[in-house]
């Protein structure tokens, strides 16, 4: 081993420590900053304006890339038969607590304003070094708000891998049905590692970056990827989970068989989506889906910390409504993915974004869940439209630091009414009705 080849080495932990610190916590980063311009956001983001110019709206665009199905075959031949969502949730081996069993700190994260209906804390020695990501649950998957038999809930976490420095990310599968997994009463979850086939699908390596946006819309998977990779988007397909058959902390073919960084279960990616390369051009940071729009779409938004002095982005993607693309994204003939709408926010700090339309309405509303908040972490839940926006308020001092100290993505759940979010180690559910109640 050269001298040359461990600086190498120790560059890239150093790259990598400073992606999952930087892209990872970017998000939260806005809360420890006090300036002007937070003082400005704390008072009101005002109205969304729309985004109607063509180079503005052509800067959202996404370019397509499908992982050719010859190298999913190959995996697949290698790795055995895939197996199903029912399989991953009756392997479970780690339990949430509730909240009566969960830490003073840990039920601190949990929002004031509005409450969380339920709540349950995740199993501190599999969480321990790793760092929360963004949720989605089957009912962003099929409107009735189940997975086959099963109601689920994603969860997405990153971390550095202590032996090579580099970052990987998983999804944790929760069995979120009423009675409790295979009865244990209590919600219970197992993890895949999150991977990208490489080599010809001889092989894959671990999705190098944290998850802070992620829809489950029908049997697909979207996660974003940071700004160190070139792709902004990933795509797994949730019909193509596969066994790891090795212990140990390695990613990837080992001799033996396949290994997934101490995981059962790996997911290999099937598509990805490139951002325009025009100057000005965003990445999506945070993901939901829209059921209240035809067709369904892909709601999605950028974070701009405090004191940048530049509007955030929202916008939407159409989902394909071609069956052999299902999942998917709409494209045109060249495979890019094109914007329905979009506007600009001066909201700081968005960890979460939401639109939904109510029945009987023309107007969609956009909940934004920021992290700009006060000295003790805690954010501000805004409801915005293009007319205005307004923050819910809690204390005697009509504080408008209510929201989750930390709190990741919005994921609606319209089966339920409920919105789940995530907080450090912390999983929770607001009912929508207290959010339109909490925001006025």
């Amino acid at each position: 081993m050269t001298h040359r080849g461990r600086h190498r080495r120790r560059r890239r932990g150093r790259a990598l420590r400073a992606t999952l610190t930087g892209a990872a916590l970017a998000l939260t980063a806005a809360a420890t900053m006090i300036s002007a311009s937070q003082a400005k956001v704390t008072d009101g983001p005002g109205g969304l304006k729309p985004l109607t110019a063509a180079a503005d709206t052509a800067r959202l665009d996404l370019t397509e890339r499908q992982v050719p199905r010859r190298w999913l075959g190959r995996l697949t031949a290698s790795m055995g038969a895939p197996v199903g969502v029912d399989t991953v949730l009756a392997s479970a081996d780690h339990a949430l607590r509730p909240t009566d069993d969960c830490t003073d700190a840990e039920r601190e994260t949990l929002p004031k304003a509005p409450a969380a209906a339920r709540a349950y804390c995740w199993d501190r020695a599999d969480t321990g070094g790793w760092s929360p990501g963004a949720v989605t649950t089957s009912a962003d998957a099929d409107d009735d708000g189940r997975w086959g038999d099963d109601r689920v809930i994603l969860s997405a976490w990153s971390r550095e891998d202590p032996a090579t420095g580099r970052l990987l990310a998983r999804v944790s599968f929760v069995d979120a049905g009423a009675a409790g997994p295979r009865g244990s009463g209590h919600p219970a979850y197992t993890s895949a590692l999150l991977v990208l086939p490489v080599d010809g699908g001889r092989d894959y390596r671990a999705l190098a970056s944290p998850v802070t946006g992620m829809v489950w819309y029908q049997d697909k998977l979207l996660v974003t990827a940071g700004p160190e990779d070139r792709n902004a988007l990933y795509v797994y397909d949730l019909h193509r989970i596969q066994r790891a058959t090795a212990d140990g902390d390695a990613v990837g073919r080992v001799p033996g068989g396949w290994a997934a960084h101490g995981h059962p279960y790996v997911l290999p990616a099937v598509a990805s989506y490139r951002a325009s390369a025009a100057p000005g051009a965003a990445r999506p940071e945070v993901l939901s889906v829209d059921r209240s729009t035809a067709p369904d779409s892909l709601v999605a938004g950028e974070s701009v910390p405090a004191g940048t002095d530049r509007s955030a982005r929202l916008w939407r993607y159409p989902f394909s409504t071609d069956p052999a693309r299902a999942g998917l994204p709409a494209t045109d003939a060249a495979g890019r993915t094109g914007v329905r709408e979009a506007y600009a926010t001066r909201a700081r700090g968005i960890r979460g974004v939401l639109a939904h339309r109510e029945p009987g309405t023309t107007r969609s509303q956009w909940y934004l869940g920021g992290t700009v908040g006060t000295d003790e972490g805690r954010g501000t839940l805004w409801r915005a439209d293009t007319g205005g926006a307004r923050a819910s308020e809690c204390g005697a001092d009509r504080s408008r630091y209510c929201w989750s100290a930390g709190a990741g993505s919005l994921s609606y759940a319209p089966d339920t009414a409920e919105v789940w979010s995530q907080s450090d180690r912390a999983l929770f559910a607001v009912p929508l009705a207290s959010v339109r109640d909490a925001l006025g």
